[in-house]
């Protein structure tokens, strides 16, 4: 791998990117606590105010296979500042619609343009040197988690004081803005790829089938991604329930209970420097396990019950943070020209199972309650583990024969 040609990377210049991938990745989720409000506003049937999410979805995933590996092909600048330019675009259409097909429209446009965070991170890898590569991307995906985070309660509170439109037209102008400072702040970064665009998109099929590496670990985060998913699905309806009783602003200000959890991003990017990814991801998996075993225990008190259910939400976030940071960190030293390939699939891949937790998590929720939610939640990240083993297996005897 040839190293890059900056020596360091400075701590505004992260502290930027961190805040740049927050801002983007958070229009992904804008849309999902609002759902019956923009349904309603637009005249859509029931059945069909699913689609204001899964448009987005759609759009991401997408944009994941066929505009993240551009990061390989073009100028990393000018690919991120007029994704943003578009993202704004589809944000203000989004805030003006008055029909559905607008809305939904917008909410495929916004997917597609929302993967430009996942051009920033291997940019900010590309701007590291090896020996702080981990850190450096920790402290990126701590802003994109931050962001995820954020986002619901954020439109919550926003769309109780000025309707969902004025989350999207704020949302828009955040976007606009950034593309305006990242188009004078960010440094250029030509790839040197001789391939054609047709290329580039039929090598992803090669590049998953020929990298273990790749494999192991969006199968990892597949199944703890898969549990966060299903653990924020299920946990708001919990919450709201008579169990509970907490009304929406309390959910919003309970899914901030989760921030806390982003401070593994940095910490596992460390582990990673240091060379020790293969433990931080058991410790990981286990966690993410662990993390459903605590509301199964939840006394009948209602604010034991809740404590207990929001260190969940703590131990499950910081696993996820810590095991995406190490994924990519794995990910980013297998060479410069191929890291936003990489990151497309790897996001793909494990968003499939976000989107099968997710499912999952409703249904179980709705046919046989909690605990059969937070049962299913606990076995997603374990999963993984038997592939770790050999992992482990396989680490152990290089070492004997080295």
């Amino acid at each position: 791998m040839k190293p890059s040609k900056y020596q360091s990377i400075s701590p505004g210049m992260t502290a930027l990117l961190a805040a740049a991938a927050g801002i983007i990745v958070a229009n992904l989720y804008y849309a999902q606590p609002l759902v019956g409000s923009i349904s309603a506003a637009l005249g859509m049937p029931p059945a069909a105010a699913g689609l204001v999410v899964t448009l987005t979805q759609i759009g991401y995933t997408l944009g994941l296979l066929f505009i993240v590996p551009l990061g390989d092909l073009l100028e990393n600048r000018r690919l991120i500042v007029g994704g943003l330019v578009a993202t704004g675009a589809a944000l203000l259409l989004a805030a003006s619609a008055n029909q559905a097909w607008q809305f939904l429209l917008a909410a495929l446009a916004i997917g597609l343009g929302a993967v430009v965070a996942q051009v920033l991170v291997p940019f900010a890898a590309h701007l590291a040197p090896e020996a702080t590569r981990g850190r450096t991307v920790g402290k990126v995906v701590s802003g994109l988690l931050l962001g995820i985070m954020l986002a619901r309660p954020v439109a919550s509170l926003l769309a109780g004081a000025g309707g969902y439109h004025a989350v999207f037209g704020i949302a828009a102008a955040l976007v606009l803005g950034l593309a305006v400072l990242l188009h004078f702040k960010l440094p250029q970064r030509r790839p040197t790829s001789p391939l054609r665009y047709t290329a580039l998109i039929g090598s992803l099929w090669s590049l998953f089938t020929s990298t273990v590496v790749l494999r192991r670990r969006a199968l990892y985060h597949a199944g703890l991604f898969g549990a966060f998913s299903l653990f924020w699905t299920v946990v708001p309806q919990a919450l709201g329930s008579a169990r509970f009783g907490l009304s929406q602003n309390g959910i919003a200000v309970f899914a901030l209970v989760g921030m806390a959890g982003a401070v593994a991003s940095p910490i596992a990017g460390r582990l990673a420097d240091a060379g020790r990814t293969l433990g931080a991801t058991a410790l990981a998996l286990v966690l993410g396990s662990l993390s459903f075993a605590l509301p199964l225990f939840a006394p009948q008190a209602k604010a034991p019950a809740l404590a207990l259910l929001a260190l969940s939400a703590i131990v499950l976030d910081a696993a996820v943070a810590a095991n995406l940071v190490l994924g990519q960190r794995a990910l980013f030293t297998l060479g410069a020209e191929v890291r936003s390939r990489l990151n497309g699939l790897y996001f793909a891949l494990f968003f499939a199972g976000g989107a099968f937790g997710s499912a999952l998590g409703g249904w179980l929720y709705a046919e046989y309650g909690f605990g059969a939610a937070l049962v299913a939640g606990m076995l997603l990240p374990a999963v993984a583990l038997p592939v770790w083993l050999m992992e482990a297996a396989e680490h152990t005897a290089a070492r004997r024969t080295a």
